[in-house]
């Protein structure tokens, strides 16, 4: 082969390259663009005179800068309600969770536990057939946790996919051989989870933590269903509850409609603050536990 064919050869793949490099960087460029935008707009349309945002003049600066959207926010009793609610159901939430999945995973990694294969089936089982929605409101109502606390907290204990991913994760980081060795130092299976398997599982903790408080953050659905008392309700409630004030009824009046468009205002003023608002905590929880991320989803997935 001839230095010039091998120059050719060179020179094409380098073009190839170089043109898959292009399109890649156009692609994810307009990828986070498209994501990045909406995000983008709410933040700068809290900051927007609402008739502004509402006639469609903001798109990429805000417009008429007013804080009296955040004032309002914060000094609405029913929201800070939600908002310490919602604070309060994810932390408890998530460290109920903790504590029932990754014990019931290390049980189920271990392979000296009897009947392992058909309790982990029976687990799996729950993630393709449920009881339904009356059934499951009859059971939490004959339990006695309708319109409490705990009915936020415990029917969504274990979440049967994230125990199946620490499973995984502590089948492939904690080898037998490592239990064999803590036994014979006369350590037992409680105290290896304890002390040595927790300690050495910080990456999946994370991202479990991060998996359950996002989970919680966001639940509205069972406090709808399951929840009377307004003083219960989490702050993604009060949220729907504004959003759904914002729809117009096709039957109003004149009069009715010119109501209609002053609280339509005062929605749109508090709407897009309350999104950034309810936003910022969990996303303040990113940054502690982006370093283990990406190292506990792919450990809890591959094999060896």
């Amino acid at each position: 082969m001839t230095n010039e064919t091998i120059k050719k050869k060179r020179f094409r793949f380098f073009s190839s390259d170089l043109t898959f490099d292009i399109i890649n960087t156009f692609a994810l460029i307009l990828i986070f663009v498209v994501v990045a935008y909406p995000l983008y707009y709410v933040v700068i349309a809290s900051f927007s005179e609402p008739t502004l945002v509402l006639s469609g003049q903001v798109t990429l600066w805000p417009r008429g800068i007013q804080f009296d959207s955040y004032y309002r926010v914060f000094n609405n009793p029913d929201i800070m309600q939600g908002y310490r609610n919602t604070i309060q159901y994810t932390f408890v939430g998530t460290l109920i969770n903790l504590l029932v999945t990754l014990p019931a995973a290390y049980a189920l990694s271990r392979p000296d536990l009897k009947g392992r294969k058909a309790i982990t089936l029976f687990f799996a089982f729950t993630m393709f057939f449920g009881g339904g929605m009356i059934p499951t409101f009859l059971l939490v109502q004959s339990l006695g946790l309708l319109d409490s606390f705990w009915v936020m907290v415990l029917p969504n204990a274990l979440g049967v996919m994230n125990m199946i991913i620490c499973l995984n994760f502590f089948r492939n980081t904690l080898p037998k051989e490592l239990l064999e060795t803590a036994k014979i130092d006369g350590c037992t299976n409680r105290k290896f989870f304890i002390q040595i398997a927790l300690p050495l599982s910080k990456a999946i903790i994370a991202v479990m933590t991060l998996f359950y408080a996002v989970g919680h953050w966001n639940a509205f659905f069972n406090a709808l269903i399951y929840l009377r008392d307004n003083a219960r309700m989490p702050l993604q409630i009060i949220l729907r509850r504004l959003l759904i004030l914002a729809q117009p009824d096709p039957g109003m009046g004149a009069e009715m409609m010119e109501d209609f468009v002053r609280m339509l205002l005062e929605v749109e003023m508090l709407k897009y603050a309350l999104v950034v608002v309810a936003s910022v905590p969990i996303l303040m929880l990113y940054p502690f536990v982006q370093k283990y991320f990406v190292q506990g989803v792919m450990i809890g997935s591959i094999k060896g």
